[in-house]
């Protein structure tokens, strides 16, 4: 793909990129991205967010900020938070118009960076992103867990999006801080932009992608049952987040009216002279109206807490040990 920087609207651009043990590949990244935006006319910056990495990828970040500049912005995590906290580090820290996110194991390739942009702020878009149309990977331990969760995830978010999982996507900086990433949330990030602006906004392109060639691949088949419960709570937030009292209620309303039948039929039985205190059917209902009582009583707690969340907000699910955020005027590169 290429792109024409006459059309594209003047911003400033932000790369976020999660690593992890991915000291061979550093450098080689740091390059690839530097040459993809050789003659980029706008202000871009590289935040890479070390995730507790314990093989040198830390020291050779450091290493390229000395060697690049100040433009090349490590963030290091004190400990393996996992990619989706690492990716909110990221973005916490980023500072430009447009962030482009993308993995720093050179499977995405950089050089569609320009043509994703372009694609956003051209068409007016919240969120563009990259479609793997000819993956490179295992097909038993990548392919297969990556097809099943694109077809649960477009089943229960109703988004045909294509390749969720693609970490390479470029987002409008005002709409995506108005969500927050946790657990696996990050192959859910259109899911829950679709909370915060229209579908119509957002968009899927074809993009290249390579097989691995230094380190390790950092994903399997264990994946796909983390990606399972966290559409669980995709959604619950998706249908009932600002209504959890409707969710918990309507199921302790429907277990207590199952117990109250069963207490119902028990009754008449007893005012017909019939002997009901030995049988089971009368702790099924019994715990049947207790539990809907606790489901009821829930979702009161839940009608509270989720307004305390709106009210508060979150905390951030990581800690850097960084120093002091740059001023808004120093740590960018143009190209001259």
């Amino acid at each position: 793909m290429t792109s024409d920087f006459s059309r594209i609207p003047p911003h400033r651009l932000s790369i976020v990129v999660p690593m992890y043990n991915e000291v061979d590949n550093v450098e080689p990244f740091v390059t690839a991205v530097h040459e993809a935006l050789a003659n980029y006319p706008f202000e871009w910056e590289l935040i890479i967010a070390n995730d507790g990495s314990r093989d040198g990828t830390r020291e050779a970040l450091d290493e390229q900020v000395k060697l690049r500049g100040p433009h090349v912005r490590p963030v290091h995590l004190w400990r393996n938070f996992r990619q989706t906290a690492a990716m909110q580090a990221g973005i916490d820290a980023a500072r430009g118009d447009v962030i482009v996110t993308l993995d720093g194991d050179l499977q995405n390739d950089p050089q569609d960076i320009p043509a994703l942009v372009e694609k956003l702020l051209v068409d007016d878009l919240d969120l563009v992103a990259g479609w793997r149309q000819n993956r490179q990977d295992g097909f038993i331990l990548r392919k297969i867990p990556s097809k099943i969760a694109n077809r649960l995830i477009r089943r229960i978010t109703e988004l045909e999006f294509q390749d969720l999982g693609c970490s390479l996507k470029a987002y409008r900086t005002s709409v995506l801080r108005r969500v927050r990433l946790y657990g696996e949330m990050h192959r859910f990030i259109p899911a829950w932009m679709a909370t915060v602006t229209s579908p119509a906004r957002m968009s899927e392109v074809p993009v290249r992608h390579h097989a691995r060639t230094r380190g390790e691949s950092k994903y399997g088949i264990s994946r796909t049952l983390r990606v399972v419960l966290d559409l669980l709570a995709v959604n619950f937030f998706l249908r009932f987040a600002g209504r959890p009292g409707h969710f918990f209620g309507g199921v302790g309303l429907g277990i207590g009216m199952i117990g109250g039948l069963i207490l119902s039929y028990l009754l008449a039985l007893k005012l017909t002279g019939e002997s009901i205190g030995g049988r089971p059917l009368m702790w099924l209902g019994f715990f049947c109206v207790i539990g809907g009582l606790q489901f009821l009583t829930t979702g009161v707690l839940a009608e509270l807490l989720i307004r305390i969340y709106y009210d508060r907000g979150e905390s951030a699910p990581y800690h850097t040990t960084n120093g002091p955020a740059l001023p808004e005027s120093e740590g960018w590169h143009r190209q001259h």
